[in-house]
């Protein structure tokens, strides 16, 4: 008869929580195909064809003015609270602090290091490709601009492309991109998509992007998810040579833990090697106790008795010990 009671689904979650014994070897890897390929070159086309048509000052600029004249935050205030809120998600360290507490616990429950590793690559390409692009083009946002129909290009900004919306590609985005089945990866992308673009209208919301800088901060954030693969072999180098480091370390520790901790007396050399074969030594019997005497125990009657060394009665001077001569000689004798 089967005692086992049957696993709810909570059980079931909690069992998914624990830690694995062991690394997976199932881990999905994704490599750069021909299909990934196609979709880098078509989203740098993308945005070499926004920049062009903002430093040509073309119908994308004038589509930008006109948004922000628009000035969305004064159409539906209602919701401004809530926009507020919302475009945190685009900023980097609260974003990067969830995304590495997650990613943490799935390198603690997977022992592998390559999801914080992956994260520190795709945080370090953002910082490069998009600060590059923001400090080179210089774009002034839209409460600093100075002249109404201009791209205001090389004028000191750092606004193009969005660094919200980027941020919020590679941060949301790299959830997908880890994700251990094809299903989840493709709903985490479609989730990861969604937040972002909200991300980048809700600058737009605010007043503080240009319409363009969202959308190119957009094929920005995806084009660092695209190359992901490209950099896969230095990410397994790194987490290899990490894990060295760590086993060496423990492997160091633990014979610092085995070495004796007092100090070891060590016996004199023995100059003479045929003294230290003449020197009767007794195998089997050990040294007694200084405390018991050797031999076998006396009876009570073989004892030799003890004598005080003094009486314990009080001295008296009208008293005279046995046998001892009375100083007059003679016993006097009664009624004399």
């Amino acid at each position: 008869m089967r005692t086992e009671r049957n696993l709810t689904r909570l059980d079931r979650v909690f069992a998914r929580l624990d830690r694995e014994p062991e690394r997976p070897v199932h881990l999905d890897v994704p490599k750069m195909s021909r299909h990934r390929i196609a979709l880098v070159a078509g989203s740098l086309a993308v945005y070499v064809a926004i920049v062009w048509a903002v430093v040509i000052t073309s119908w994308l600029v004038r589509l930008d003015w006109q948004v922000m004249f628009f000035r969305p935050y004064q159409q539906w205030p209602e919701i401004h609270a809530f926009v507020d809120y919302y475009v945190v998600l685009g900023q980097r360290g609260p974003t990067a602090v969830m995304v590495a507490a997650w990613l943490g616990w799935r390198s603690w429950r997977q022992h592998t290091l390559r999801p914080m590793l992956a994260l520190g690559v795709s945080l370090l390409l953002l910082n490069v490709t998009v600060g590059a692009a923001k400090y080179g083009m210089g774009r002034l946002g839209p409460h600093y601009a100075t002249t109404v129909g201009s791209n205001e290009m090389w004028a000191g900004g750092d606004i193009f492309p969005s660094g919200h919306t980027a941020n919020a590609v590679v941060t949301w985005g790299i959830l997908a991109y880890l994700a251990s089945t094809p299903a989840t990866r493709r709903w985490l992308s479609a989730v990861s998509a969604v937040t972002s673009l909200g991300v980048g209208m809700s600058t737009v919301y605010l007043g503080t992007h240009w319409l363009s800088d969202v959308v190119l901060g957009w094929i920005a954030g995806l084009l660092i998810l695209l190359a992901l693969p490209w950099f896969e072999p230095l990410i397994a180098r790194a987490e290899a040579w990490l894990l060295g480091l760590r086993d060496r370390w423990a492997a160091r520790q633990g014979r610092t833990a085995s070495a004796p901790s007092g100090p070891v007396v060590l016996a004199p050399a023995v100059t003479d090697p045929d003294a230290a074969a003449r020197e009767p030594v007794a195998p089997g019997r050990s040294r007694a106790p200084v405390y018991l005497a050797p031999g076998p125990h006396t009876s009570r009657a073989e004892r030799s008795p003890v004598t005080p060394a003094g009486s314990r009665r009080p001295p008296h001077s009208d008293r005279h010990p046995r046998g001892a001569a009375s100083p007059s000689g003679a016993r006097p004798l009664s009624g004399g």
